[in-house]
């Protein structure tokens, strides 16, 4: 996917709950496994693709496969699963799928005893994919009334901003203001001090580090997209030249409807 793909699939994404019945072909679910293989060789991370995952989950509805984003118990690698979690979400949403970052609403008991993880690996949260309808279900359009009653604009997100955004700096916060988020909580807070822009947590050792990471990606693609490349060190965002998402190619695009 292209940088201009990733900004439509920010403004397409949305959390899905009511799956169609009828599962996702063979060729979607080896598309997605591909990508999670793909993360697990470059980032060092654990995740593992779930084919059928509606044995662990209650709350949602139709066929869906899921994917376990699971790593060592650092902050880090909380952040890494953020990041790379959501580059699959968002392929997933440009493509038609429907997804969900769900960190509580399923049974952790059965999705453990699936995973077997080694030994040093924890399982973070789990993201839901499967194919949906255009519109949302009755139950979606309520749960999704209570958690955004407000959406909090990017900048109350800040806690320091010593002068005026440059506009591609408001353009990536406005695609922060898109990314998923727990009870639509919004608990990363920035900083903008002396041209240089950083991001954190309070209690980074929880699944608020695991949003850090989901919004420094879709910071960065909202700065790119603008023409400024930078990456992420240290909790600020560290501006250059280099091509910062590099999936595998043609791995296909196309859903099974």
């Amino acid at each position: 996917m292209t940088n201009e793909e990733y900004i439509k699939a920010i403004a397409m994404r949305t959390s899905r709950r009511t799956y169609k019945n009828s599962a996702m072909g063979a060729q979607t679910k080896e598309v997605i496994k591909t990508l999670a293989d793909w993360v697990n060789e470059n980032a060092g991370l654990h995740f593992v693709f779930i084919e059928d995952a509606t044995f662990a989950f209650t709350m949602f509805s139709g066929k869906f496969s899921a994917i376990a984003l699971c790593g060592k118990d650092t902050i880090r690698e909380r952040e890494l699963c953020g990041y790379w979690g959501e580059t699959i979400v968002l392929q997933a949403a440009y493509h038609g799928l429907g997804t969900c970052w769900v960190t509580g609403s399923y049974n952790e008991n059965k999705m453990m005893e699936y995973l077997k993880l080694p030994k040093g690996l924890r399982l973070y949260c789990v993201i839901t994919v499967g194919l949906v309808n255009p519109a949302k279900s009755t139950k979606e359009k309520i749960i999704h009334n209570i958690t955004h009653k407000t959406c909090k604009p990017y900048q109350k997100m800040f806690a320091v901003c010593d002068e005026k955004l440059p506009d591609e700096f408001a353009f990536a916060m406005r695609q922060v203001e898109a990314a998923p988020s727990s009870t639509n909580r919004r608990c990363v807070q920035f900083k903008y001090e002396n041209k240089i822009i950083s991001a954190s947590v309070e209690d980074p050792y929880s699944d608020k580090s695991i949003e850090l990471g989901i919004a420094q990606l879709h910071f960065m693609l909202g700065a790119s997209a603008k023409g400024v490349k930078g990456r992420w060190q240290n909790g600020s965002f560290a501006v250059d030249n280099e091509r910062i998402l590099k999936f595998p190619q043609n791995t296909g695009g196309k859903t099974d409807e």
